[in-house]
């Protein structure tokens, strides 16, 4: 067997990774730690490092993050508490500190929106978890990102502020669905997608019905994405 991909998602709240074969097929099971706060640089590192070791043959690595990412360098990380972030050249460090691999990052929602979408039409993938992220698509092919996660979207509220974990501290679940609903109002309004997946580590708490055109799906579903890196240019 060829080595294959390790995939490295990391997010606000868990670290996840696994190795992928070409198509995104897992060759190993997938594997999670909490995120370390605050998560300097150095810390997530080493807390990546640790948590790979057990995973088989690896020639290329794949690198979810939670932030805009630009020609492979980090433009925010509003989640992990450490300005260090900003201008990090992550690929390089990991790729070093794992065997000199070759390595790629892209931002989260994006990783996880490859292994999520039909690949017709515009589509939409929205993680809920610590913050909001959201990928877009168009007949399988990325779009360029949107922070839509910092951008306001009612009462003066960011998405992430009005949908993420802060927000599920202030109010009960029933609300939080409420203001699902809302966004996906929003954002059929702005761009008619033909398709919207919702996933995330707080998927689970989705209780209303939903539009036809939008789905669910499990949270560590979205890992074998990172196998995309590496057919697609980004």
């Amino acid at each position: 067997m060829k080595p294959g991909i390790l995939v490295i998602d990391i997010g606000g709240s868990g670290i996840k990774a696994a190795v992928v074969d070409e198509q995104g097929n897992l060759l190993s099971e997938r594997l999670r730690v909490l995120t370390p706060h605050p998560c300097l640089p150095s810390v997530l590192i080493d807390t990546v490092v640790e948590l790979v070791a057990p995973c088989p043959a690896y020639n290329r690595i794949s690198i979810g993050f939670p932030g805009a990412i630009r020609n492979g360098l980090i433009l925010t990380a509003a989640n992990l508490d450490s300005r260090e972030w900003i201008g990090f050249d992550l690929p390089d460090a990991l790729s070093r500190r794992l065997g000199n691999h070759p390595a790629r990052i892209i931002n989260d929602a994006d990783l996880q929106g490859f292994a999520l979408i039909q690949g017709k039409g515009l589509e939409m993938v929205i993680t809920l978890g610590t913050g909001f992220g959201s990928a877009l698509f168009r007949d399988g092919q990325l779009m360029p990102h949107l922070e839509l996660a910092h951008h306001p979207v009612s009462d003066n509220l960011t998405y992430d502020q009005y949908l993420g974990n802060a927000a599920l501290k202030k109010i009960d679940v029933s609300e939080w669905n409420e203001r699902l609903l809302r966004v996906l109002d929003v954002l059929e309004v702005l761009l008619h997608a033909d398709h919207i997946v919702l996933t995330g580590g707080n998927v689970r708490l989705v209780t209303v019905d939903l539009p036809p055109s939008v789905s669910i799906a499990p949270s560590d579903s979205g890992i074998s994405g990172g196998a995309a890196l590496w057919r697609h240019r980004t």
